[in-house]
């Protein structure tokens, strides 16, 4: 296999710039020759750096799809629009096929069942039956709650037994505080969009990974940086960029402004150890085309986007490759 410089000087000979995918490609060789190995959560075993950051310029509706496997970027933009409604069931998303989030509640069922159910049984189960829906498929307040409907609570008093309770009030939707605050005061330091909300994080399925958003106005262009706890950089990655870029290009729409460039920043970068032959057979691909993405409607609102606003073309991905999904 040719190293990853060899490949880059290569494309820099032929005239053009090195494609943006190079440093997602150099990332991972980076992570499978010199990470740490360790043992994780999942007990599958990961190889892992501390830090990383990827830039990408969004100018000319150009959009970051991984081209050396291909990404199902209708389901990415699926599960950005769920997160956008504050919906915490996996219902709706297995109705439209995204199977995305189905592993968490389905490992959930068949440890306290005892049910050997298969994955495709239970996501029909999901959508079927609404009762059982309510029961397992529920994720708790993950991603998409933190973003519309933070909690808020007020000290409202003492029970007949003297305990204090606290009643909790309609929550802060931060997602349309962002918008306002870029249309009202673009300088501000704060268009900010946290997920990570400790006194909840044992109530979800899985605690926030794509943590915080952050967005900048400069020169009439609206610019996305995201913070990353952890990265699945095999699996998780392809979907975390191209959703920073979305949204970000979405509020750019709702905004006025220009698309600028979006930064994807990682801290626990790792690639799983049951992952070698995807990062074998990705690293020996070179990157190609140049895929682009149209907004061919601008709703009333950053809330009501559908599927079908956005068109993707330009796309050359290679074959998709499978990888297990650690949960």
């Amino acid at each position: 296999m040719a190293s990853l410089a060899t490949s880059v000087e290569t494309d820099a000979r032929s005239g053009a710039a090195p494609h943006w995918e190079w440093q997602y490609l150099d990332l991972m060789r980076r992570i499978w020759e010199e990470g740490d190995e360790r043992v994780d959560r999942t007990g599958v075993g990961t190889r892992s750096l501390f830090g990383a950051q990827l830039r990408f310029d969004l100018s000319g509706g150009a959009m970051p799809l991984l081209s050396t496997k291909r990404v199902f970027w209708k389901s990415a933009t699926r599960e950005l629009l769920w997160f956008l409604t504050g919906d915490t069931s996996i219902r709706s998303l297995c109705a439209q096929g995204v199977e995305i989030w189905t592993d968490w509640p389905l490992d959930r069922y068949r440890r306290e069942t005892g049910e050997k159910i298969t994955r495709e049984d239970f996501s029909r189960r999901i959508v079927d039956d609404a009762e059982f829906a309510a029961q397992w498929g529920d994720l708790g307040p993950v991603y998409g709650k933190q973003w519309v409907d933070w909690p808020v609570y007020e000290e409202a008093g003492t029970d007949d037994l003297g305990v204090l309770y606290r009643r909790r009030f309609k929550g802060i939707n931060q997602v349309r505080q962002v918008v306002d605050s870029l249309r009202d005061n673009p300088g501000s330091r704060r268009h900010i969009i946290e997920g990570w909300n400790v006194a909840e994080l044992d109530a979800m399925a899985l605690p926030p990974c794509h943590k915080t958003y952050q967005f900048h106005v400069a020169d009439g262009k609206l610019s996305g940086l995201l913070y990353q706890r952890s990265c699945d950089l095999g699996l998780g990655f392809a979907f975390n960029i191209w959703s920073l870029a979305l949204l970000t290009r979405m509020l750019a729409q709702q905004t006025g402004y220009e698309p600028g460039e979006v930064v994807w920043m990682g801290a626990d970068v790792h690639l799983y150890l049951n992952h070698k032959a995807l990062v074998e057979e990705q690293l020996s691909r070179k990157p190609s085309g140049e895929a682009k993405l149209e907004i061919v409607r601008k709703p009333d609102s950053i809330f009501d986007y559908r599927i079908e606003d956005f068109v993707v073309s330009g796309y050359e991905p290679q074959a998709h490759i499978p990888a297990p999904v650690a949960v």
